[in-house]
């Protein structure tokens, strides 16, 4: 039986996801060093997120520093790296989770990283530094999947992967579809509730087909977790922790809780592309995002969990994101290789013993 999850000895912090706009010509055109040149294009291609956020800290400061006009193409991983397969894009970095990031190595379509311009990635966590191997991108953030429930609808305290079985959750349970980033992390927490030490495929699908009957759905947006927990449809169930603060704004008393077999790592990954005619830039600005400086201000902001070592959070500033060598230590990671190559095979047998 192949062992496809190893438990994580490093540290860190998430949740996943990102965007931006990119800044004026004019803007970049002002920053130091730029000699009255024209400013580089670097073109990257990330998530809508935290738009204004990413605009003032992050691609703002790196346009002025580095005489650099950033171009932005927004979307979600499938239809961002879809560009990429087909050619009809020009960027050269990319941001994606893991699972997506390996495809795009299985395919040939990063190019292999030069440590040597990324100091920075000797500051971050060992399990972000080559997640998806020496030769490709850092993660810049790693996040946690554990549970988050409302403890006025669940008639005790949750603490285990297991708890999803109580018939405190009945009917009232909501899980990620397998097609969701956090679908072979749940199937995987069910083989281990099944008793395994190793990812047995077989105990996994029989112990979500005894879980199915109190699922209300099978979310594959973050979305509708929040809707359903926010109206009382649902208690509660597996959700990244990133996403914990806006459950906590629309049920102030909820719980986020890491379950005792150990969360799940949620990893996302930024990349040089295949062809980038400024491989060299890339580099730099992947040094950027892995600085203290802008992972501090990302933290702060809530907007993801730093990997950089060097990040100082109050108690304050650190919840509701992956913070702390202990936290990270303790992390459940998948194999994405072996992920890939099952995808499709899950998804089918998903489709026929579960979402009946």
């Amino acid at each position: 039986m192949k062992k496809w999850i190893s438990g994580l000895a490093a540290v860190a912090m998430t949740s996943v996801l990102l965007a931006g706009c990119g800044s004026s010509t004019e803007d970049a055109a002002g920053g130091s060093g730029s000699g009255g040149t024209a400013p580089t294009k670097l073109v990257i291609s990330t998530w809508g997120f935290s738009e204004d956020f990413f605009n003032q800290e992050v691609f703002g400061p790196f346009e002025k520093e580095h005489n650099v006009d950033i171009v932005l193409e927004v979307g979600n991983n499938a239809e961002r790296l879809n560009k990429i397969r087909q050619g009809t894009s020009n960027v050269d970095v990319i941001y994606l989770s893991d699972y997506y990031a390996q495809q795009g190595i299985d395919e040939g379509l990063f190019e292999k990283i030069d440590r040597s311009k990324i100091p920075n990635v000797n500051d971050i966590y060992d399990i972000a530094k080559a997640p998806l191997g020496e030769d490709y991108g850092p993660a810049y953030t790693v996040g946690q999947l554990g549970i988050a429930y409302n403890p006025d609808l669940v008639s005790k305290e949750v603490t285990s992967w297991a708890d999803l079985w109580d018939p405190a959750f009945a009917n009232n349970l909501t899980i990620p579809n397998i097609t969701a980033t956090a679908g072979p992390m749940v199937l995987d927490a069910a083989s281990r509730v099944a008793g395994n030490d190793t990812f047995n495929e077989d105990a996994a699908f029989a112990e979500l087909k005894k879980l199915s009957g109190n699922v209300v759905k099978f979310y594959t947006q973050t979305s509708e977790f929040v809707n359903m927990f926010s109206q009382e449809e649902i208690a509660g169930g597996p959700i990244m922790e990133m996403y914990f603060k806006d459950l906590k704004a629309a049920v102030p008393n909820a719980k986020f809780v890491t379950p005792s077999e150990g969360a799940y790592a949620v990893m996302n990954t930024i990349n040089v592309v295949k062809g980038s005619k400024n491989k060299e830039l890339a580099e730099e600005f992947i040094n950027w995002q892995l600085s203290q400086d802008v992972q501090t201000k990302s933290a702060k902001a809530k907007v993801d969990s730093p990997v950089n070592t060097k990040v100082e959070l109050s108690a304050e500033e650190a919840e509701g994101v992956t913070y702390g060598a202990e936290v990270v230590g303790k992390l459940n990671k998948l194999d994405m290789e072996f992920v890939n190559q099952q995808a499709k095979a899950w998804t089918d047998r998903w489709n026929r013993e579960i979402a009946q």
